[in-house]
Formats: C-alpha cells, structure tokens, sequence
C-alpha cells in the first residue's frame, strides 16, 4: 500500500512540475494545484498508514496520529484560498494584459523580422 501511496505523490508532483513550466496562466494555477495535493498526501503519510484504527485513540492503543490530520485539513482549505486568489489574479491579468501569458507576452503574435518581410 506504501508502495501505490509513493508512486502517487510522485505522479502528482511531477505533473504539478510540468504544468508549472508551462507559458499559460491557467495550466501554472493547476500545476500548483497538483503540487499542493502531493504535499497534503505526503503530510497524511508521514503519520502514518494505518488500517481501521482510531482516529486518536482507541482501546487498543493503536491510533492514527491527529497532528498530521489537522495538518492536512488546514493545508487543503489554505489550498483551495490561494488557488481562488490566483484564478481571480489570472483572471484580472487576462483582462488587463489581453493574454494569459505568465510573463505578458504572447509569443505567438511577437513581432519578428520573418513576419515584417510578409
């Protein structure tokens, strides 16, 4: 189970990576996205995998830790904050700039001596 957990916050975190080389605003958002998802996965797993046990204790003394639950929730609505924040920015930055290019210019409609010539 350890093993399918790893194979997919390594999958998360390499398509947030490339996602987040990419020149449009939108696939950058998702990108983070996606990296934010495997860090919350990583966090939950450094608790510890444990089936059917206690949330934070039970008879037994075989118990999920919490901390890393708390962790997790606060970092997901953290999360989905930021990610509303950076749409809105997105959003505003394609209305100003007419593109959604993350460093403002588009390249596709660059002025280059080849496009003059024609």
């Amino acid at each position: 189970m350890e093993g399918v957990y790893a194979v997919c916050v390594g999958l998360l975190t390499a398509c947030g990576i490339f996602l987040l080389l990419r020149r449009r605003t939108y696939t950058v958002v998702l990108g983070i996205t996606l990296l934010s998802y495997a860090v919350n996965l990583f966090l939950f797993a450094s608790g510890g995998l444990k089936l059917n046990a206690a949330a934070i204790l039970g008879g037994n003394g075989d118990f999920a830790d919490p901390l890393t639950q708390a962790l997790v929730l606060t970092a997901i609505v953290i999360g989905f904050a930021m990610t509303a924040f950076i749409m809105v920015l997105a959003m505003v930055a394609r209305a100003e700039m007419g593109n959604d290019h993350v460093d403002g210019t588009d390249v596709d409609h660059e002025r280059t001596p080849e496009k003059e010539a024609q």
